[in-house]
């Protein structure tokens, strides 16, 4: 699939609607990158005007790969609650999967559903054979879910500017481990 096909790309799990971040979602974005327990581990809480370059990085990803995180939408509600999926910048240590929600609906399981329908994009749309998710060692709720997911703690890794030092480890599965386990993945999800 071409990367401006994918452009339209929605997906939709049991709650949520995943699709590419337009500048529409700039205000909740911005809320949510100002959260500082939110964005503790995501790049840390930034103002409106960084948070601009974040939203439209994403937006060109889509544009120039075909791919990064989908805005995510409470399917109940419309609400935009998050940013999460694949994910690859330049100097990037692998191909990303990585996740944030807003706070009020961390707990609910979005986080997870999201992120299984991220890993089924990587792995049989884009034809990622290795994902990753590059997690603070400090970041516990993110190690469960990396875990839930299947993946394991790979050691430590190293981040490109501007956050070489930021100490990260590197939780991971190949495309044939998660293809092993994602229809239980989807059954956990349902019930």
């Amino acid at each position: 699939m071409a990367a401006a096909s994918r452009l339209d790309t929605i997906i939709e799990t049991p709650r949520l609607i995943l699709k590419p971040p337009t500048l529409a979602e700039f205000e909740p974005w911005c809320a949510f990158m100002a959260d500082e327990e939110s964005a503790r581990y995501i790049g840390k809480a930034q103002p409106p005007a960084v948070v601009w370059r974040g939203i439209c990085t994403m937006i060109g990803s889509w544009h120039a790969e075909g791919f990064a995180m989908f805005s995510v939408f409470e399917k109940a509600t419309d609400r935009w609650v998050g940013r999460l999926g694949p994910w690859r910048p330049h100097g990037w240590p692998g191909n990303e999967v990585g996740w944030g929600v807003i706070r009020d609906v961390q707990g609910k399981g979005y986080a997870l559903e999201g992120s299984i329908a991220s890993m089924d994009f990587a792995v049989d749309v884009l034809g990622w054979t290795d994902i990753i998710h590059s997690i603070h060692p400090d970041n516990v709720n993110s190690q469960k879910l990396a875990q839930r997911l299947g993946s394991v703690n790979r050691g430590p890794g190293k981040m490109p500017p501007p956050y070489e030092n930021d100490p990260v480890d590197l939780w991971g599965q190949t495309a044939d481990e998660w293809r092993a386990r994602r229809s239980d993945m989807w059954d956990s999800v349902i019930r």
